[in-house]
């Protein structure tokens, strides 16, 4: 007997944003059927005004709960909240009050997930400042996803590109303080996520470059002395233990040894260092996900783009890789 598809939810995004658009393009176009049952969660009214975005038809059938979903019928499955009106919201700009909407259907869907109804999540984009201010008081939605499934333990996000990804040691904190909670601890958790979570997305054996935090390297201890002090003898202590992975490496030959297929995995010491690589490489392809935690989360690595809402041309390219990353991991967890 073949293992099940997994049952990934699909979460529409912040209405004011593009993801209503790139989800109903990606929809129309019958993405990752064969990788995923997949189901909307979300108001039917903000999935139409993505279809009017796009340009496409889109059939879509509502139905109450996840386990009435008759997967052998035509339609986009629909479990409409109805609990976003976008005649509300002004596109294209922040918005509190969308912004709890957005964290209330999320938290509707981690819920799902607990129960063992879906298998991973996937959202389309959502602003951060419009999710704090409508009362979900987390630095990001990461922290707001470990809280909501009663996480302990270290986590972080993993950006993933096709030719590497990245994990972080500190991640949204101001870099001053970023500096200080670059600890031997923290990077031991940041190569074991990044070890961990390259295994569980296929790499049977990863490779890991681990970035160095000052210019050059630390020029011996010239420039900072973190290197020789803190990441080397970390680093040292992994490999030992059987993990593959070299540093600290320069941030400045780093991605470029990484783009040439010498790595798998990065793992950088802020958010910054990785960030402006996998943006510059792959901005429109490029996949977020929140490792570490018992849910699968993904969602692309740019936001909701208000400069071009409502014009139909968003690139739902990053949303795909999104989606198909969010089936690959959840598929490993349940074979």
């Amino acid at each position: 007997m073949s293992a099940r598809l997994p049952t990934i939810g699909l979460m529409l995004g912040d209405v004011t944003g593009i993801g209503p658009e790139i989800c109903a393009k990606l929809l129309a176009a019958g993405a990752v059927r064969k990788d995923a049952q997949l189901a909307v969660i979300g108001d039917a009214r903000v999935l139409e005004l993505g279809a009017r975005d796009a340009g496409v038809e889109l059939a879509w059938r509502r139905y109450e709960t996840l386990e009435a979903i008759d997967w052998s019928r035509a339609g986009v499955p629909l479990i409409d909240l109805g609990n976003v009106d976008p005649a509300q919201f002004k596109r294209g700009a922040a918005s509190a009050e969308s912004g709890r909407l957005t964290g209330e259907t999320l938290k509707h869907m981690i819920d799902l997930a607990l129960a063992g109804h879906l298998d991973g999540i996937c959202f389309a984009p959502l602003n951060k400042g419009a999710l704090h201010q409508g009362g979900w008081k987390f630095q990001d939605e990461h922290q707001m996803f470990a809280q909501l499934t009663g996480h302990h333990g270290f986590f972080g996000e993993m950006n993933v590109i096709k030719e590497f990804s990245t994990f972080r040691v500190t991640s949204h904190v101001a870099l001053r303080e970023a500096v200080n909670m670059i600890t031997p601890e923290r990077i031991t958790a940041a190569i074991s996520l990044a070890h961990d979570t390259l295994r569980a997305a296929g790499q049977r054996a990863p490779r890991i470059a681990v970035a160095a935090l000052n210019p050059h390297g630390g020029e011996g201890g010239l420039f900072g002395d973190e290197e020789i002090r803190v990441i080397r003898p970390t680093v040292e202590k992994m490999r030992a233990g059987g993990i593959a992975c070299d540093g600290p490496i320069p941030s400045d030959t780093i991605f470029h040894k990484a783009l040439r297929g010498e790595y798998d995995g990065v793992v950088v010491m802020y958010h910054d260092q990785g960030q402006i690589a996998t943006k510059l490489l792959g901005f429109n392809k490029g996949v977020t996900v929140t490792a570490g935690l018992k849910t699968v989360f993904t969602t692309p690595a740019h936001g909701t783009a208000f400069d071009i809402v409502g014009q139909g041309k968003a690139d739902p390219g990053a949303l795909e890789h999104a989606l198909r990353l969010a089936a690959r991991l959840a598929a490993a967890r349940l074979h």
